[in-house]
């Protein structure tokens, strides 16, 4: 083949370090638009971007030159610098350390950018940990906490 083609859906998930509740109501949107821009720069393509006060989803489709641990970095690190930025109250932010980060087919997309946009209400009924556990659990990956949470 001539020309390199890629379509990666991926749900990438990553809280704040200790699930603390930096994301108020007022940064969000701007925060999320954000990210969306950096992960287009990247080379990806950006479906959604969401969450709540402790943690972010992002759908995405993965661009053919990027590995998913790279854009996870970039744009946790880019958003860091950002939301330091945007007040002194912010200057002690961070991430957790890692992400989860969960293939989705393409037929899947419209269904996950509607679980994103309605994680407000979501997160009335679910915390975090909670909807983490059943990710991981739909995923088939092992339920280790000793391992999941900074």
């Amino acid at each position: 083949m001539a020309q390199s083609l890629a379509r990666i859906a991926i749900h990438l998930v990553f809280s704040t370090k200790n699930r603390q509740h930096w994301l108020d109501d007022s940064l969000r949107p701007n925060l999320f638009g954000y990210m969306a821009t950096v992960g287009r720069q990247q080379g990806c393509e950006v479906f959604r971007v969401g969450g709540v006060t402790d943690h972010v989803h992002l759908a995405i489709d993965l661009g053919r030159t990027i590995c998913i641990a790279d854009f996870a970095k970039r744009i946790k690190q880019a958003s860091s610098v950002w939301l330091k930025e945007q007040s002194r109250e912010h200057h002690r932010f961070e991430w957790q350390a890692g992400y989860g980060a969960f293939s989705v087919g393409q037929s899947q997309l419209p269904r996950l950018v509607e679980y994103i946009d309605n994680q407000e209400e979501h997160h009335r009924k679910v915390g975090f940990r909670e909807e983490y556990l059943k990710l991981l659990e739909k995923y088939g990956f092992p339920r280790d906490e000793r391992y999941l949470w900074d």
